[in-house]
């Protein structure tokens, strides 16, 4: 077993330090007090090749895969950005160029990975809803054809980035749920140009990363070709889960760093910080709680890129001409559940960790530690996103006692 960070990697994680340092805290508490998109980040990342990375070279990317984007991510939310260092690039990659790049047909691929690749396009995703949260079958959205069109109509939630996004993936049912032979069938993803009158869009106030804007949705008689369809229609729950496990991962990247930088930053203060005659990182009342949840945050680490690993390595995307079949996607289904497995462990150690050591980071600081100057309530505010989304830590909780332990269902 060899933990060698690989040259390429250790090369892209070089230069994505280099970025950070570029944007450091400061950048980003005017860019959130604001509520300003962070322009020169994004065209800082574009121009150094961050936004192609899971891209492959012939339509302008790297053609490196999901470990190398985790090391970007890891990086640059280590190093300065926190949470932003994973947001942006989450919302392009994560959301819609890794599934054209794997699911897309040829037609699909020439038009968005490109621009994609160079930043001139940026990407969102439209799962949620109002009334289905978690529960992604119940979704409600639906796609009817009417010839060689599809008309959708219905609502989203918390849709992030979809205000600037160029394209989106658009998740709705081409099958109702009650005529389906089982819940993970009818889900359709669709390919959608943005803007459109057809979709509305309204941000949402809301506690953190506020250099985005998190959207409500409203679709109303939005016409789609067919060719738009990404994957399989009616099996698009498989390729949903090769963006939603990749996405697990980026998260739990995105914790980590950002809980890095915070106990980087408290520890730094608590050397210089005097009370009663000592610093205060002499106590070990500080010491232990960051000691112990650093500790948790380096295995977190290992566990999210075993999932990348496995991700790169087992579960390699299907054949050009079979993008669209069924069975090929459903004959995959093992794969699925080995990334699920320990992208959702990872979630669990690499979030509940990530909350304490931002917690902690705030204690060291004191009062200063509640004012927005010393950053760390910033990042606590950005971490405890994710307790919540991409899935909540009880049903990543749930994941694990259903599918690794075998423990029995309600």
């Amino acid at each position: 077993m060899d933990f060698t960070v690989p040259e390429d990697l250790e090369l892209i994680g070089r230069l994505a330090r280099e970025i950070a340092s570029k944007f450091p805290p400061e950048y980003w508490r005017e860019k959130e007090e604001k509520h300003e998109f962070a322009e020169e980040f994004w065209r800082a990342i574009s121009e150094a090749g961050f936004t192609g990375v899971v891209i492959p070279e012939e339509y302008g990317g790297s053609g490196m895969g999901v470990q190398a984007l985790l090391t970007v991510m890891e990086n640059l939310s280590a190093h300065g950005c926190g949470l932003a260092g994973t947001w942006y690039l989450t919302l392009s990659e994560v959301f819609v160029a890794l599934p054209v790049t794997r699911y897309g047909t040829l037609e699909q691929k020439e038009k968005y990975l490109p621009k994609l690749a160079s930043g001139e396009y940026e990407g969102a995703m439209a799962l949620t809803e109002p009334a289905a949260g978690s529960n992604t079958f119940r979704i409600s959205t639906t796609a009817v054809k009417e010839g060689d069109e599809y008309v959708i109509n219905g609502s989203k939630i918390f849709i992030s980035g979809i205000d600037r996004a160029k394209v989106m993936v658009l998740i709705a049912r081409t099958t109702p749920l009650d005529k389906a032979p089982k819940k993970t069938y009818g889900l359709t993803l669709f390919l959608v140009d943005l803007p459109n009158k057809a979709v509305k869009v309204e941000p949402i106030a809301k506690h953190g990363i506020n250099y985005s804007n998190t959207c409500e949705v409203r679709i109303e008689g939005l016409r789609v070709p067919e060719e738009n369809i990404l994957g399989p229609e009616n099996y698009g729950w498989y390729v949903l889960l090769d963006i939603l496990n990749p996405e697990r991962m980026a998260f739990s990247i995105g914790a980590i760093g950002t809980a890095e930088l915070a106990i980087r930053t408290a520890v730094e203060y608590s050397k210089t910080r005097d009370v009663f005659g000592v610093p205060i990182g002499a106590y070990q009342a500080l010491q232990h709680p960051l000691a112990e949840a650093y500790s948790a945050l380096q295995a977190a680490k290992l566990l999210t890129y075993k999932a990348a690993w496995l991700y790169d390595t087992h579960h390699k995307p299907p054949e050009q001409e079979r993008v669209r079949d069924p069975k090929t996607i459903m004959e995959r289904s093992y794969a699925y559940r080995e990334v699920g497995s320990v992208a959702n462990m990872a979630k669990i150690v690499a979030v509940e960790n990530a909350i304490k050591a931002t917690y902690w980071a705030m204690q060291v600081f004191g009062g200063y530690g509640y004012a927005r100057e010393t950053h760390v309530e910033r990042w606590w505010r950005e971490v405890n996103l994710l307790r919540l989304a991409p899935v909540t830590q009880q049903l990543a909780l749930n994941y694990v006692a259903h599918h690794v332990l075998g423990m029995p269902r309600l």
